[in-house]
């Protein structure tokens, strides 16, 4: 390959797009995640299922891996981890002894609860960086970028 085809195929992370959204994912994340850390001792997976069932109560763990697009063994540690710490509790499907319905405990919930605005306060904080009209566009971008990647992933699975 000649010099000059070698640097047309340059590829520059700082400009590649899917590079700059993991960068702000990663930067918002630890950010975030230090409050939580912090406050409740759990890391980012464990937050995920916390928040997970906070919001739609009882779940199987594979219902909350599609949910947070998380990987299954991701899952599994979180929330063993958070029912060693009688967080979340699992009742045996009757049904497919294999699965698990997950739900908050009491404790659990009350994390949930006083996590809840703190969560809601740290992304109106982010969202101060842009204006009104420029959160809207932001949203309906991320909708949009978020269908396109899925539609991409499907067809990459294809192969």
């Amino acid at each position: 390959m000649t010099e000059e085809a070698t640097r047309s195929a340059d590829l520059h992370l700082e400009t590649f797009l899917p590079y700059r959204l993991n960068v702000v994912s990663a930067l918002t994340s630890q950010a975030l995640s230090r409050i939580y850390a912090e406050r409740y001792g759990i890391g980012v997976p464990e937050w995920r299922v916390l928040v997970t069932l906070g919001q739609y109560g009882t779940m199987t763990g594979k219902a909350i891996g599609q949910h947070s697009h998380m990987h299954k063994t991701k899952v599994s540690r979180a929330v063993a981890l958070l029912e060693k710490r009688k967080l979340v509790t699992r009742k045996v499907n009757h049904n497919d002894q294999r699965e698990a319905f997950l739900s908050l405990t009491t404790a659990g919930r009350t994390i949930y609860v006083d996590l809840v605005p703190t969560a809601l306060d740290f992304e109106r904080e982010l969202l101060d960086a842009l204006d009104p009209s420029e959160r809207a566009m932001l949203d309906r971008m991320l909708d949009k970028l978020t269908k396109r990647s899925m539609m991409l992933d499907d067809s990459a699975g294809k192969d």
